[in-house]
């Protein structure tokens, strides 16, 4: 049998993990094995719920990576429809947790959502799952330095940019990853090549625009960088939003290989500059800066 946590899991969290530890302790106390059956693509998406802005702090792969990283033993994925958001929750417990999955106990955290009762408490969820022979256990709510930990607030914290908090509520550095694409190539004649990124999630959520020091991850190795987020007002019209990353002391030819950017901490705003020599005098100061962060210990 089967002890099993459900949900989106947006992020894998710190909230996510509370839920993740009583489900492995769970299953370890009962002799079981622990899955998490989560659902692709988002409902919000799905449904049209702000869809055209919505964005994910995970791709589906980074999702299972982070969740049987953690030592959960099993990952399911069930297709998000309209159908099936019309769902009742007592039948998508029968269906698909009892009958096809072999759950015989759900962990259930503060803000537990299921089926059509997207409105039910956890304990009306609890007394709906004993209906269908389920045995439940809750966890409870979970705060970082008094900050309700939630999929909405590290979205906002990325939103302003604030990537070290953000980083702090997921319990890792938030990342983004893609296909190095050519570019206009100006940043070579300035004496800062960048590496231009082709998101691999288009979905996925881009920190605000601006600058910030970075961990690069290409063919197996690890660099430290500069990423200039935005529009490049400087020598663009401003209207192309590009992720450019300086891998600094790196001279390879990576064009169509594949880049993970780690975001350790932001360092400016992207601004408009009178002049190329401006721009380049301010990445030269922007490079002194990001050396300094990412040679404190734990920032690569």
């Amino acid at each position: 049998m089967v002890v099993a946590a459900t949900g989106f899991f947006d992020g894998v969290h710190a909230g996510h993990r509370a839920v993740l530890q009583v489900l492995k302790d769970t299953a370890r106390e009962e002799g079981e094995e622990s899955a998490v059956i989560t659902f692709w693509p988002h409902p919000r998406n799905v449904l049209q719920q702000d869809a055209s802005t919505f964005r994910l702090l995970n791709t589906l792969e980074e999702k299972k990576s982070l969740i049987l990283g953690f030592g959960i033993d099993r990952f399911y994925v069930i297709p998000f429809t309209r159908d099936f958001s019309q769902l009742d929750t007592a039948d998508f417990m029968r269906k698909y947790l009892v009958e096809q999955f072999h759950v015989d106990t759900i962990v259930i955290g503060y803000d537990h959502r299921l089926g059509r009762s997207s409105t039910a408490s956890r304990e009306e969820l609890a007394a709906i799952a004993s209906t269908v022979g389920l045995r439940t256990r809750i966890v409870e709510e979970v705060h970082c330095d008094e900050r309700k930990v939630s999929s909405t607030q590290i979205r906002n914290l990325l939103a302003a940019g604030d990537v070290q908090t953000a980083a702090h509520l997921l319990g890792y550095r938030y990342s983004l990853s893609g296909a190095v694409v050519s570019g206009n190539m100006l940043g070579r004649t300035m004496g800062f090549p960048t590496a231009n990124m082709q998101l691999s999630e288009p979905l996925k959520m881009v920190p605000a625009d601006g600058v910030y020091a970075v961990c690069v991850d290409v063919s197996g190795q690890r660099h430290r960088g500069i990423c200039n987020i935005g529009t490049r007002p400087t020598v663009s019209e401003g209207n192309v939003r590009t992720i450019e990353t300086n891998i600094f002391g790196f001279s390879g030819n990576i064009y169509g290989l594949d880049i993970r950017v780690g975001f350790v901490a932001r360092i400016r705003d992207e601004k408009r500059f009178a002049s190329l020599d401006d721009l380049r005098l301010q990445m030269e100061h922007d490079r002194k800066i990001a050396e300094k962060m990412l040679s404190l210990p734990g920032n690569v």
